[in-house]
């Protein structure tokens, strides 16, 4: 196994620097069609509950698949994965960038998770990425190198969410499915560059495939319990970002009445912030520790979130989603690390995948539900409900992983150093 990378050694890593280069040139396209994506269908006439509906199956396939990923991922090379991923991504971008059938779109867009907004991760395969990522780097150093992958995975969908203004410019010359359409060349040209990356990646150290140590049943009782904990909050909190942030540009919409020219530049901001907020956090975990940085910035974005949808103006509801999605999305680096840090080597991916699949299935459920309610002309609902469902996560984030806390000193380590 590759030795853990410290923190002060890890721009010399090729696996964790690799890894975050790929997380990079993913979320170019993710950007770009967590913008246009919703936009897209509602020009080609879908209603609310059918793109809402459209994102749930996606939600739910990649759970699902998710969750067979990371079982695969703890008994073989991780690198097959990933590979797999950006093959899989190019196929259905070329789907959709020649076709609008409702028969060849909506298979895509599920299969690749488009329009999801996913920071980068690589689809239902994310699981085999961050245990990956989790092999070569110390349990202390976790909440930081983890905020970091997040932010330059943020800082791509910022510059993605940027191209989102392409369709409105290029309309006039390619009509408006055609304009729409050509953003689909973004996420075929990061996989493409993804794939030669992995190419590069062969002689690189990897996890051997090797029996794993059988951890005493106290211990696997222990990593039980904090992963069922994982299971029913991340429920909770993926039904509370699914009632609002697939279906946020079609909300911005509706209820303001604009387009991709208005709403990219306020995304790709939001990302950009995410990125700073990722940083913050993972800085924040070496100070505080991991839980009390997640729990802090989730309760500040809980208040932001109430202001959004009473906001009188496009300015101000947007400025308010921007603080509160860069509050959450900076937090998600910090609650990997968590994750990973709850079980032995042997349990990594499956950890991983319980985890992102837990959110997923209870996000999907989300968008059909906001869509639905949108074209009831309920446009508050979702944001209230959502506020909810966060407070709830949050109280029982603390208490579930207080005593969990993979940034704090053991006895044994202050111990130590002070002899």
């Amino acid at each position: 196994m590759s030795r853990p990378v410290e923190l002060r050694d890890r721009a010399e890593h090729p696996v964790a620097r690799r890894l975050i280069g790929l997380r990079t040139a993913r979320s170019l396209g993710q950007g770009a069609l967590v913008v246009d994506l919703a936009l897209y269908l509602k020009a080609l006439g879908w209603g609310g509950l059918a793109i809402g509906g459209t994102l749930a199956g996606t939600g739910l396939i990649a759970a699902t698949l998710s969750m067979l990923v990371g079982i695969a991922s703890d008994r073989s090379q991780r690198r097959g994965f990933l590979v797999l991923a950006e093959v899989l991504t190019i196929a259905c971008a070329i789907a959709a960038l020649l076709s609008a059938n409702p028969r060849v779109l909506v298979p895509a867009i599920m299969l690749a998770g488009f329009g999801r907004g996913a920071n980068g991760a690589a689809s239902f395969f994310g699981p085999a990425e961050q245990a990956w990522l989790a092999g070569i780097v110390q349990p202390r150093e976790r909440g930081y190198v983890y905020s970091l992958n997040l932010a330059a995975g943020a800082t791509g969908m910022a510059m993605g969410a940027a191209l989102a203004v392409l369709p409105e410019a290029l309309a006039p010359a390619l009509g408006i499915g055609g304009a729409f359409r050509i953003l689909f060349l973004v996420p075929l040209a990061g996989s493409l560059i993804n794939l030669v990356s992995l190419s590069r990646l062969r002689g690189a150290p990897r996890e051997p495939v090797r029996a794993r140590p059988v951890p005493h049943p106290r211990r696997r009782r222990q990593e039980n319990r904090a992963l069922a904990w994982v299971a029913g909050l991340n429920s909770i909190n993926g039904l509370g970002i699914g009632l609002i942030s697939p279906l946020l540009s079609y909300w911005f919409a509706v209820r303001f009445n604009i387009g991709p020219a208005a709403i990219a530049p306020f995304m790709a901001a939001t990302f950009l912030v995410s990125g700073l907020a990722s940083v913050g956090t993972g800085l924040l975990t070496r100070r505080i520790g991991v839980v009390p940085a997640v729990v802090s910035v989730r309760l500040a974005g809980v208040l932001l979130l109430l202001v959004v949808p009473v906001a009188p103006f496009y300015a101000l509801a947007a400025g308010a989603y921007a603080l509160r999605s860069a509050l959450n999305r900076g937090s998600v680096g910090a609650r990997q690390a968590l994750v990973v840090s709850l079980v032995g080597d042997g349990r990594r991916g499956f950890a991983v995948s319980l985890n992102a699949a837990s959110f997923q299935y209870a996000q999907a459920a989300g968008p059909a539900l906001a869509g639905a309610l949108l074209d009831m002309g309920y446009l508050m609902t979702p944001f209230f409900l959502a506020a909810v469902l966060q407070t709830v996560y949050v109280g029982g984030y603390w208490w579930a992983f207080r005593h969990h806390d993979p940034g704090r000193k053991k006895p044994e380590e202050t111990g130590r150093r002070r002899a």
